[in-house]
């Protein structure tokens, strides 16, 4: 278990590097000291622990997500839908917009994915090991999920790099910086130009990807707009892309700091989703998502009043010792399904992507295994990425021995 040090005042702020590089000892103060954590100078409340970050995701009567998941003020209020499609939306904008949009993603979509992700894997993996030395992030984890969107939504190969470049300025944040920085907003602007193009080009001539699929959803004669197939294409490329770049990265990192562990993935390769399961509730990508309430709430003798922001904080969730024994031990024989993960969220919310992202892991983990009998990361250039939402690395140096 995390040591807990009090001797310090408990600070909680999102855009701290500190945070940045290691949240862990901080929320298990949270969970000890503050369970109901108010920051009065960023304006939001946070819970800690397990039992209140699952039960508020699955509370639509308290807790609302129509002014977005991020506290960046030019991301949340009552346009956050525009970049986080449903994400953004509570009941009856929510159903009716996830409904029509999973016409188009449907599970027989993303199960007839596979061989195509395997290709896209082992396409990159093998330019990858062909140097010996090379950066886990920028030469695997950070192309095989852009590949995997782009090639589900049809765009050209060209313009990956493009879209990758545009998602990553719209989440980093310098240090200091408490919102979108102009880059972001840029990048915001080009992405939407270019979806654009993109549905205007599969309105007039329709293919087999997914955004050919959206234009033509329909339920009870109700279609997607341009602006809304535009918002749920944001959060394909941001959510969907930075999150499994990140799962696969920290995968990597933890299995490397974990060899007992790694072990039992490299003697029995049918583990890789047990290795996926833990990095998910070890590590999580997405570590923290808020909402509104909608009207005073209590927790621990204290009242949230109606409009203020709480932060669910599933990166604390999944390590609290409450639901996890021993939750700082990376452990694939931990029993997580009976008491529940928060890295997806849960109820109405859960994520659309969770098992597309699971696949992606799983497959090209499964890959790497086969091909790699050991590795070893370079601490002195590992360096992560600072973001508010997501957690992970920027760069990963790795080198290999094949098999």
């Amino acid at each position: 278990m995390t040591a807990v040090d009090t001797s310090t005042p408990l600070v909680y702020d999102p855009y701290a590097y500190e945070i940045h590089e290691d949240p862990y000892p901080t929320y298990a103060r949270m969970r000890a000291e503050a369970p109901l954590y108010r920051n009065e100078e960023r304006g939001f409340w946070a819970l800690s622990r397990h039992g209140d970050v699952l039960a508020a995701f699955r509370d639509n009567e308290r807790f609302s997500n129509a002014e977005g998941v991020s506290i960046d003020p030019a991301a949340s209020g009552p346009h956050a839908h525009k970049t986080m499609s449903f994400l953004a939306m509570d009941a009856p904008q929510h159903p009716r917009m996830r409904g029509l949009v999973s016409r188009g993603f449907t599970p027989r979509r993303v199960a007839g994915m596979e061989e195509n992700i395997r290709a896209l894997t082992v396409r990159h993996l093998e330019a990858a090991l062909a140097e010996g030395d090379f950066d886990f992030v920028a030469d695997l984890a950070g192309i095989v999920p852009m590949d995997v969107i782009s090639e589900l939504l049809g765009v050209p190969e060209a313009d990956r790099a493009m879209l990758r470049r545009q998602s990553d300025l719209l989440i980093h944040r310098e240090e200091g910086v408490t919102d979108v920085p102009p880059a972001g907003v840029e990048a915001a602007f080009a992405l939407v130009i270019y979806y654009a193009d993109l549905i205007a080009d599969r309105r007039a001539h329709p293919g087999d990807d997914l955004v050919s699929a959206l234009c033509a959803a329909e339920v009870d004669g109700d279609r997607l707009t341009d602006d809304e197939i535009t918002s749920f294409l944001f959060l394909m490329v941001v959510a969907g892309n930075e999150t499994t770049t990140k799962l696969l990265a920290h995968a990597w990192y933890w299995a490397a700091q974990n060899p007992a562990e790694r072990a039992k993935v490299w003697d029995d390769p049918a583990r890789i989703p047990d290795w996926v399961e833990e990095t998910l509730r070890y590590d999580t990508s997405s570590q923290m998502l808020a909402r509104v309430t909608l009207g005073d709430v209590e927790y621990y003798g204290q009242t949230i009043p109606e409009g203020d922001r709480v932060l669910l904080l599933a990166g604390s969730a999944n390590r609290d010792e409450r639901a996890f024994a021993d939750p700082d031990r990376f452990d694939l024989d931990r029993d997580r399904e009976s008491v529940g993960i928060a890295s997806f969220g849960v109820g109405r919310h859960f994520c659309l992507g969770a098992s597309l992202a699971r696949m992606e892991a799983r497959i090209v983990l499964e890959e790497l295994v086969a091909r790699v009998s050991a590795y070893e990361i370079d601490p002195a250039g590992t360096k992560r990425v600072h973001s508010v939402n997501v957690r992970g690395f920027e760069t990963l140096p790795t080198s290999v021995t094949r098999r």
